[in-house]
């Protein structure tokens, strides 16, 4: 689905991404002030950004130094463009140097928790006054601003040009960053700028979504048909809901059941979508297929491109059953798109690849409709119940679109797929038995590929190693572990070792996101 024609008629706040790890997180705020966000290219020309007619543009932070000779710059007539803009750590910085000012090395990097005292009330402090905590995260700082113009809004001891504006305009710059939540007023300050220096109305919600993708979905379709990959998480159940809104029986949900599901998932998504949604449901089992192809290979990354090169050609084969069928439809989110590779072209890093946009083949026979790659995991959720589907498919935790091959480390044997299998099913019990399951982003069982020593009924073992991860996360950008109670944490190790033939040893994983991620692979 194009962004152009699905925001052309709501506001939005465009983020220009210098590669900052919170560009993301920046979009995800705006949204949450009920206005829509799109993330651009850092180098997008000032022309095309005053075609797009947002209502206010943010400059990201990033890892770059802003007198480093290739460093990224904006379009310096971005400033010219009498669209309010606001500069976070990096794009203050850029802001300052490109109007002519001085940015230098600081004396030391300033990373952590700040107190910022506001010292003038404007409009982007509204609703807060004296001092307040906020999140540092740089090397470099301005030490001077242009000559003209420039209004200090705040300091703090370290910063003296905390946030700034140039006099006469909507065009502002903060050295902290807004979006996360150790500033803890940041919603606000971002609210502030979104709603009263830019005046957006915040009309931008679930329902209006809705009622534009069923527009576009009719529009790109026309009269062909729609195959979807159905696997019985959020993100494909969304969106097979919302495609069938849009197009009906033209759709065509394919269940592909590549072993690597969770135990007994093949027949309660069976159950669940044929039975009680009436959709039409093809279940193809390729079981021995995906695991024959899988067989020896260890590397995360080729897993993934293995998988999602057989799941194409499974739907290859299923398509040629269904006359006019020209569309390949995912679930793809937000997160997957942005973690997968640099988004319109910014600079970050990719972190990894995902299934449903790292593994496709360049000749797939089919045309991909992703019409929910643009959101978040907790507005996929919220489109999904104003379609009507159940609270139990749309809280289900998040599933990797791999399967358990990449909760799997190592090569994938049927004998250990099966170990992790045994355990996975123990862990979701015993946190759906303990009342978590809802209130935890993601649960489940990691099979590491160590074989430790160990003593069961007073004889000596060589068993494998089960590590429980469980985090708690809004989006899945970030994530932190979570303090499981140690008696929970006491039954899930003893009854996997005690009814899981193979395991001798439970680990439980405390590494947040970042540093680590959320998956193992």
């Amino acid at each position: 689905m194009k962004d152009k024609a699905m925001t052309a008629k709501i506001e939005t706040i465009v983020v220009l991404d210098f590669g900052s790890q919170y560009s993301q997180l920046i979009a995800r705020r705006i949204r949450e002030c009920n206005v829509y966000s799109k993330i651009l290219p850092f180098n997008v020309p000032a022309e095309t950004i005053r075609r797009e007619a947002p209502s206010g543009i943010i400059l990201s932070g990033g890892p770059a130094s802003v007198y480093q000779p290739n460093s990224p710059k904006c379009d310096p007539e971005i400033f010219n463009l009498g669209i309010p803009v606001l500069g976070i750590c990096y794009g203050l910085q850029l802001m300052v140097y490109t109007l002519g000012g001085k940015v230098a090395p600081g004396n030391a990097r300033e990373y952590g928790k700040a107190m910022m005292k506001i010292s003038d009330s404007s409009t982007l402090f509204e609703g807060l006054s004296g001092e307040i905590q906020v999140w540092m995260s740089h090397g470099d700082k301005v030490l001077e601003t242009p000559a003209a113009g420039f209004k200090v809004l705040a300091t703090t001891n370290n910063t003296e040009y905390c946030a700034v504006n140039i006099q006469g305009t909507k065009i502002y710059g903060i050295q902290f960053h807004p979006e996360v939540v150790h500033t803890p007023q940041g919603k606000q300050i971002i609210s502030n700028f979104c709603h009263n220096i830019c005046g957006c109305s915040g009309m931008w919600n679930m329902a209006s979504f809705i009622e534009q993708s069923v527009q576009e979905i009719r529009q790109t379709v026309g009269d062909q048909k729609v195959i979807l990959g159905l696997s019985g998480g959020v993100d494909s159940s969304v969106a097979a809901a919302l495609i069938h809104k849009a197009i009906g029986t033209q759709l065509t949900c394919i269940f592909v059941n590549n072993g690597l599901l969770r135990k007994n998932e093949a027949d309660r998504v069976q159950q669940l979508f044929a039975d009680n949604f009436k959709m039409i449901l093809c279940y193809v089992d390729a079981t021995d297929r995906f695991l024959d192809k899988l067989d020896g290979v260890s590397d995360p990354e080729r897993k993934r491109k293995v998988i999602g090169h057989e799941f194409v050609e499974v739907f290859n084969d299923a398509a040629k059953k269904i006359e006019n069928a020209s569309f390949l439809a995912q679930g793809t989110t937000y997160p997957d798109v942005i973690e997968s590779v640099p988004i319109d072209g910014n600079p970050a890093a990719m972190i990894k690849s995902h299934h449903n946009v790292g593994g496709l083949p360049k000749d797939m026979k089919l045309k991909l409709l992703e019409p929910l790659s643009r959101l978040f995991k907790d507005e996929v959720r919220e489109v999904g119940r104003q379609l009507g589907l159940p609270e139990d498919v749309v809280m289900r935790q998040p599933f990797p679109g791999p399967g358990l091959a990449v909760r799997h480390l190592g090569a994938v044997t049927r004998e250990t797929l099966k170990i992790l299998q045994n355990a996975d099913e123990i862990v979701v019990n015993e946190i759906k038995k303990a009342g978590l399951y809802y209130k935890i982003w993601q649960t489940f069982a990691v099979f590491l590929p160590v074989r430790t020593v160990g003593v069961m009924g007073d004889e000596r073992t060589y068993d494998n190693v089960i590590a429980l991860r469980a985090v708690e996360s809004s989006d899945g950008m970030t994530a932190d572990w979570v303090k499981l109670p140690y008696e929970l944490l006491e039954t899930i190790s003893s009854r996997i070792i005690n009814e899981v033939r193979g395991v001798n040893r439970v680990v439980y994983d405390i590494t947040s996101k970042p540093p680590g991620t959320i998956e193992w692979e």
